[in-house]
């Protein structure tokens, strides 16, 4: 991920230059290239794949939007675009933008965040991690499937790691699983994931 040198944007000026383009997202005003590799998109498209097929298997009122940005409410310029999402259809009438443009400001509305690891891991793993706790945000899956993230996030040796992040009161747990692990996730208790199964070829 670059950082580009370009002067502070505000939310307003973000959406219009940058809203459309799925490589982009906005914190604290710094406009942020994600750069997405092949290898990257094929490990999201695989995660939100096995989601949708877990969404239809339990027959909820969930959907994964083809593009959606976070607007968290305490941040003035900040645009979140994770990397998968998973909306609560029923909430959608008290999203005050979601009518004009795909945005979320209510963490009510979100019942999960996916974000696979790139060069942007601080990002993921420190930033993304309060703010999405301060949503509410039940559950954060962070996908590192190369082993990028930091020693105090993934351990060492650096290795392939999947974090699931349980929201516990104001704060997430935890649960670091490696490569032949069987992955739990409480908001879908029946899906059956390893880090294996979403790896690129």
């Amino acid at each position: 991920m670059t950082y580009t040198p370009t002067k502070s944007l505000t939310f307003d000026e973000f959406i219009v230059q940058y809203g459309d383009n799925p490589r982009y997202e906005l914190i604290d005003g710094e406009l942020r290239d994600m750069e997405p590799t092949g290898p990257h998109e094929a490990v999201g498209g695989k995660i939100a794949g096995r989601i949708f097929a877990e969404i239809l298997r339990s027959d909820v009122n969930w959907f994964i939007p083809r593009t959606c940005l976070i607007k968290p409410l305490a941040a003035e310029a900040t645009a979140l675009r994770p990397d998968v999402i998973v909306l609560d259809e029923a909430k959608l009438n008290q999203e005050p933008l979601w009518q004009q443009e795909p945005i979320i400001t209510n963490g009510s509305t979100i019942q999960l965040v996916v974000e696979v690891i790139s060069t942007n891991w601080q990002d993921d793993y420190a930033r993304k991690v309060e703010e999405y706790a301060l949503l509410g945000i039940p559950e954060y899956w962070i996908v590192d499937f190369r082993g990028l993230g930091g020693i105090a996030f993934i351990g060492k040796p650096k290795q392939p790691t999947f974090t699931i992040c349980l929201l516990d009161g104001e704060e997430y747990r935890q649960q670091r699983y490696r490569l032949g692990q069987e992955i739990v996730s409480p908001i879908f208790p029946t899906l059956k994931l390893r880090l294996d199964d979403v790896l690129p070829r």
